[in-house]
């Protein structure tokens, strides 16, 4: 298993939303990225994240209108993060752990994106399927 830090995609600022955009909006970022979650970020600081639970249970479910809500009053604000030379398998057991599908990336105060559940998923397949031909090629020879 492999550094999260190889797991980050290869943008050049991660996406991310201000905590004063209205949820309608962020919604539509999530909807254009094809994403379940983006980081709140304030003058270069991590503040929270902004999920689809957090829009299903704090905005729909509670009846409220997404265009006359701001970011910051349904976002997480307690927001888990892993070091970039964190190990994948221990980013799996932290989410596993902690309920959560998304995790940012840091390196210092530095923010360098975020991982996904589903990234951790792709890269655990891919390194059994690895594991598996070495083996087989093992095997045969």
């Amino acid at each position: 298993m492999r550094a999260v830090r190889a797991l980050l995609k290869n943008t050049d600022a991660p996406w991310s939303l201000h905590p004063q955009e209205s949820v309608f909006d962020a919604l539509q970022t999530l909807a254009n990225h094809d994403v379940g979650a983006l980081m709140v970020m304030e003058e270069g600081r991590l503040v929270g994240i902004l999920s689809e639970r957090d829009y299903t249970r704090k905005i729909a479910l509670a009846g409220k209108a997404s265009k006359d809500t701001r970011v910051a009053d349904i976002m997480t604000a307690k927001v888990l993060t892993v070091a970039a030379d964190s190990r994948t398998e221990d980013c799996m057991a932290l989410m596993s752990q902690k309920k959560i599908r998304h995790l940012p990336v840091v390196d210092g105060d530095k923010v360098l994106g975020m991982i996904s559940i589903r990234d951790i998923m792709d890269e655990i397949i891919a390194d059994q399927e690895a594991t598996i031909n070495q083996l087989q090629t093992y095997i045969v020879s």
